[in-house]
């Protein structure tokens, strides 16, 4: 994707890009919450979808909830660098909504499923991706039934669909079991803390001091 090789050649400071996936009822959205929380400076990118607003959802906040015609105007303008359809909705992450916190070095975590992973990494490849799992195959059933949001035959189609998902995990840089959720959460932010420490992302925030240490 040009637009990515261009961002990058004219960016002189960029910000960490972490891309974080895992199968539905994994607990992805309760960590990233709770590691947003903790971690100041690190921001999410909000993507766009076509599914339907949850309970307790905002428009702008958790997602941009838009539908299939102005999804598809928005394909049709290249607006998107990564896209997919999941569960029958569609889900994109819009360039402008990396473009201007990356530039000022904000680390930008990007929550998407392995398609849409796969898409970034080719289009950024210096992106941080961590795949997150639960426990067990019945863990993830039990987790996908308490949250009573979906009815019987959702959670079997997700249930279907998590093992593809869960194929794709050897895809990533890094893998975190969400057994325990504080120690999850721990291992998510020794990742962060240490996308923030490479060298790529230190010489471009520190180049006056580096300089000055040159001689």
């Amino acid at each position: 994707m040009r637009f990515m090789n261009d961002f990058q050649e004219n960016t002189a400071a960029l910000g960490s890009l972490i891309v974080i996936s895992a199968p539905s009822g994994a607990g992805k959205s309760s960590l990233i919450k709770a590691l947003l929380a903790a971690t100041p400076g690190l921001g999410v990118s909000v993507s766009h979808t076509t599914r339907p607003m949850r309970p307790g959802e905002v428009g702008g906040e958790h997602y941009h909830f838009v539908d299939a015609d102005v999804f598809r105007s928005l394909v049709k303008a290249d607006a998107f660098i990564e896209y997919a359809e999941v569960f029958g909705n569609y889900y994109g992450t819009a360039k402008s909504s990396l473009e201007g916190p990356l530039r000022e070095g904000k680390d930008l975590i990007l929550e998407i499923d392995w398609q849409g992973a796969r898409q970034v990494r080719t289009a950024f490849p210096d992106a941080l991706s961590i795949f997150i799992l639960p426990p067990s195959i019945e863990a993830l059933r039990h987790r996908l039934d308490s949250r009573s949001q979906d009815s019987g035959e959702i959670i079997e189609r997700r249930m279907r669909e998590a093992g593809a998902e869960i194929a794709h995990r050897h895809e990533f840089d890094y893998l975190v079991i969400n057994d325990d959720f504080d120690t999850a959460l721990a291992e998510l932010g020794c990742l962060v803390k240490a996308a923030r420490l490479r060298y790529s992302i230190q010489a471009a925030r520190c180049a006056s001091s580096l300089t000055k240490l040159d001689g």
